[in-house]
């Protein structure tokens, strides 16, 4: 009984989600929903816990639970668990030697409503619009185009982001990047692509498109990143359950 109510709250609160009802992306607390669906709290939080992990929600520490914006925009994602930071200089590494970094282009921007909607921010709030290009040795093979909120990072400079801006954050905030929610897929190369990652019209890249989240829970940067196609090849453990 307890298994198919936690399974029913689930699949009303993924209804309602799509519907529109939560529009400020936010959940009612564990409190309110167990009342609203004359439940348990355990039921409720058993509810929460697996669409956490399934990556349709995320909890920030002290402020609540929210729908995770990827999941609208694709219902699957790639749940990272919390460990390390995350970047991409901290875990990608060809024959031992990790990438290096070309600054393409750094500026501050007006966020679109898409990167409000999925950074939270208000429609007063300025990033940081920063694109790299990453290299191994003198072969690239990713374009990679961040969103970072100012008001969290106000002191970061053209040096910082030449190197890992996760190491950076860890070094002097004592925050880690530790959890993501990515989706992988892949798309014809534009002119740009071609261009810079020494592709053919006729070939394809590689594309992962994610939120990072500090282990606080705030959501630290949206990125895109556009891959040779020849280094799209990742391995992982997946649990199957009933």
């Amino acid at each position: 009984m307890a298994e198919l109510v936690y399974k029913q709250i689930i699949a009303d609160l993924k209804k309602k989600i799509f519907a529109g009802e939560f529009p400020s992306m936010r959940l009612p607390d564990e409190r309110s929903l167990a009342e609203q669906y004359s439940v348990s709290r355990s039921s409720v939080k058993r509810a929460l816990t697996r669409m956490a992990s399934d990556g349709v929600i995320f909890k920030k520490r002290g402020s609540g639970t929210f729908i995770n914006p990827l999941y609208l925009k694709n219902e699957s994602v790639f749940n990272y668990e919390e460990s390390s930071n995350l970047g991409v200089s901290d875990n990608f590494e060809m024959n031992g030697k990790s990438p290096q970094i070309k600054v393409l282009n750094f500026e501050v921007i007006r966020p679109t409503e898409e990167i409000q909607r999925d950074l939270f921010l208000r429609p007063d709030d300025f990033v940081y619009k920063i694109d790299r290009l990453r290299l191994f040795d003198d072969q690239p093979f990713m374009i990679e185009t961040g969103y970072i909120p100012i008001k969290i990072l106000p002191s970061l400079s053209l040096k910082k982001i030449e190197g890992s801006i996760f190491s950076y954050v860890e070094q002097a905030f004592g925050q880690t990047v530790s959890k993501s929610f990515l989706s992988i897929f892949a798309e014809p190369s534009t002119k740009y692509d071609q261009k810079l990652l020494h592709l053919l019209p006729n070939e394809p890249v590689g594309v992962m498109e994610g939120i990072f989240f500090l282990n606080n829970g705030t959501p630290f940067e949206f990125s895109r990143m556009r891959l040779h196609y020849k280094y799209m090849k990742y391995n992982t453990f997946v649990t199957i359950s009933d």
